[in-house]
């Protein structure tokens, strides 16, 4: 079934990235609370509008590039079937509604969805064409997702917590951009000038170091976590293998050329969803049985 060019231009699949916004509360084990589980399901939906709002005012700045693009020459937008003033008028309601649906349940949560769209809409006109500052940006995305679903159920997240979600970003976006130039070769800026500015070395390196410190970061967090519930099975301890397990197979999926977009490297990779369905069956017992 084909998917119609303006749905398709809001990027549905992309709204799984928003599931970070359970992280926090799902780890203080209050989602099986009503009122906070709605509250995070709306924050949710808050950035998953901004999101695709965003997306279609990135890809009116990109129609260009994006043009000339193996993969992106066919979004809706490059492609002709979404006139520019419609995308203009579309994703500006999406903006405009999605800010809205943020403050419903606190507003932090507002003010969190305000500055992803302010971050995302400075790498869209000027950020990404700065090479580092492009990679931190995209990360702070993932990083503000977080920190949106804990105001929204007013959770408060560790510094070990925020470290490990905060270098974990790093390394999936850095992975992104390591997949990207394997396939179109280095110093090739034609579809993302920052490329210019990388090599595949360079990237290894910042894999290497992100993936050390969200180990490093994951593995406090559990030890201490553990300590603070007082749980007697090591629950916490156990999920440091399924995650470890995770990110090595990610790696490798990069260095197979597989991993230029991330969700569909999950969608795809069964023995990644098995990873993470028992990473959450073990985390999940130990915050919720204990």
């Amino acid at each position: 079934m084909t998917m119609p060019p303006l749905l398709k231009e809001a990027r549905p699949k992309q709204w799984a990235k928003n599931i970070l916004v359970f992280a926090a509360p799902g780890a203080a084990g209050v989602l099986n609370e009503w009122g906070s589980l709605w509250r995070t399901l709306l924050c949710f939906v808050a950035l998953s509008l901004t999101a695709s709002g965003t997306y279609f005012w990135n890809d009116i700045l990109d129609v260009e590039a994006d043009r000339v693009h193996p993969t992106k020459c066919r979004r809706p937008i490059a492609a002709g079937l979404v006139s520019i003033n419609t995308a203009r008028i579309v994703g500006t309601l999406l903006l405009v509604s999605g800010i809205a649906v943020g403050f419903i349940p606190d507003w932090r949560c507002g003010v969190a969805v305000i500055v992803y769209v302010v971050l995302t809409v400075s790498y869209s006109t000027v950020l990404k064409h700065q090479p580092v500052l492009d990679l931190l940006a995209v990360a702070g995305g993932f990083v503000i997702r977080a920190i949106a679903g804990a105001e929204a159920s007013s959770v408060e997240m560790s510094t070990w917590f925020l470290l490990c979600a905060s270098f974990g970003a790093l390394f999936i976006v850095t992975g992104k951009r390591y997949a990207e130039m394997k396939e179109l070769g280095e110093g090739n800026g034609s579809t993302r000038s920052t490329l210019m500015a990388y090599s595949l070395d360079y990237l290894r390196m910042v894999l290497a170091v992100s993936l050390g410190a969200t180990l490093v970061a994951y593995c406090t967090w559990a030890f201490a976590t553990k300590e603070i519930s007082g749980s007697s099975w090591p629950s916490y301890e156990l999920s440091i293998i399924p995650m470890l397990a995770a990110l090595m197979r990610y790696l490798l999926a990069l260095e197979q050329g597989r991993g230029g977009a991330p969700e569909e490297v999950f969608a795809s990779d069964r023995t990644l969803q098995v990873l993470g369905l028992i990473w959450v069956i073990i985390f999940g017992l130990g915050v919720y049985v204990g």
